[in-house]
């Protein structure tokens, strides 16, 4: 998709107060209706009028823009800027009216540590325990539903791996923005195309001396060659529509297809991803919506053995047994306490109790 070029302020017209608003991460028209995917509202429907002759417009343009024709034949448009996703699909397809999905993707990271716990996004000693993941070098595979920030917790968990530490990104659209949003660090950007498939593209990556490879999203039969490059050592990000970690070794083994390797396979996924994390968004007291970590577990092949510890449920912190084969890697990690870390020592009279278990 192009993505060399930008609208201006007034092609957005109708749109133009919630592009401009931060908190504002979807734009949808359903030829009918505006509605609003906000971070603190949830999803609204807008009081906004929207006339055909402004989505005829709109539609023109970034039709002129990408120089791609717009019509009852060739009926789905696809744009992408530096910021934005745009789709449209034509009412020849779409019966209830032309569709408009506008997603936002800012070159930013939402998160902070103080924000994490001042949202309780995530409790301390488990904030810890990731970011001592991520210095290990262990795999994480963040997963939740559509829409509950999966990408974003990658970007924030991204900042903890070291500069000189070679990242490949792999993307169909660019969400991440690992260059700008960690400029110190070697990293290569890949976009996925008709000529580069994901398989292709997490092919290339090995004779690119990759140290860690970010998949933007697991969706098919790719992911089995995601893990084939984590079983020679490289590390990696990726994200996964789940509901429950105690399924992604089934939902993995679904994607890649029943095989004569199944039991291999499945081994491969234990052995190889490290973390699951689980995201979910529920509406607080308030009436906003608060995201959260709500599951947290290491996945772990030990003595010929595959288990799921579960750390973290219903945003609660059950256990702190950690796997034998994940404390060695903490060891060569020269990392010995594994819910304390440097970078948030300032906020650990937070949650002394569990943190004095561990001294």
């Amino acid at each position: 998709m192009e993505t060399n070029w930008e609208l201006q302020e007034e092609d957005f017209g109708a749109f133009l107060p919630y592009i401009q608003k931060k908190e504002v991460t979807d734009i949808d028209y359903n030829g009918h209706e505006l509605w609003i995917t906000d971070l603190e509202r949830g999803r609204y429907r807008a009081e906004t009028t929207i006339t055909e002759e402004f989505i005829e417009e709109f539609t023109h343009r970034i039709a002129n823009r990408v120089n791609k024709p717009f019509n009852r034949i060739h009926n789905v448009l696809e744009a992408e800027t530096k910021t934005l996703r745009i789709s449209i699909v034509h009412e020849s397809a779409a019966v209830t009216g032309r569709s408009i999905c506008i997603r936002k993707s800012l070159p930013e990271v939402r998160h902070t540590i103080e924000s994490i716990l001042d949202t309780e996004y995530c409790p301390l000693p488990i904030l810890n325990l990731l970011i001592n993941c991520v210095r290990a070098k262990m795999n994480f595979v963040f997963c939740g539903e559509p829409g509950v920030g999966k990408t974003e917790c990658a970007k924030f968990f991204s900042r903890f791996i070291p500069e000189n530490q070679r990242v490949i990104t792999i993307e169909d659209n660019l969400e991440m923005h690992f260059r700008e949003i960690n400029p110190e660090n070697d990293c290569v950007e890949l976009q996925v195309s008709r000529e580069l498939s994901y398989t292709d593209a997490i092919k290339l990556c090995l004779r690119q001396n990759p140290k860690w490879i970010i998949l933007s999203e697991a969706r098919s039969t790719e992911v089995q060659y995601l893990l084939e490059q984590w079983s020679t050592g490289v590390c990696g990000f990726t994200t996964l529509h789940l509901d429950d970690l105690r399924n992604l070794p089934d939902r993995i083994m679904n994607m890649i297809g029943r095989t004569k390797d199944a039991e291999r396979l499945e081994n491969y996924i234990y052995e190889f991803v490290s973390v699951g994390v689980l995201i979910r968004q529920r509406v607080d007291e308030k009436g906003k919506q608060k995201r959260y970590i709500d599951q947290v577990c290491f996945y772990d092949r030990y003595q010929g053995k595959n288990s799921v510890y579960m750390l973290m449920e219903d945003g609660k912190i059950l256990s702190k047994e950690i796997p034998e084969d994940v404390k060695r890697k903490f060891e060569r990690a020269n990392i010995e306490k594994f819910f304390q870390c440097a970078e948030t020592t300032a906020f650990e009279p937070l949650d002394m109790s569990f943190l004095q278990e561990e001294k």
